[in-house]
């Protein structure tokens, strides 16, 4: 499986990161850094729980940063 952090900045100031393969996964952050750290991690927490509750099959990942 692979996913990509997608990033871009609001009319706020404030940055945003999701991962258009998990719905329902983005954060945002003071900064682009600290948002794609932030939806990283929740989507491992939304894998472990799908592993945990039998909803998927252990499989390798991989995560990669899209280029805006």
């Amino acid at each position: 499986m692979n996913f990509t952090i997608e990033h871009e900045r609001e009319e706020d100031g404030r940055w945003i990161a999701e991962v258009p393969e998990l719905p329902g996964v983005l954060a945002y952050g003071k900064t682009r850094e600290e948002a794609m750290l932030k939806a990283e991690a929740l989507a491992l927490r939304v894998l472990a729980e799908r592993l945990e509750n039998n909803e998927t099959a252990p499989q390798p990942i991989s995560i990669g940063i899209a280029a805006k």
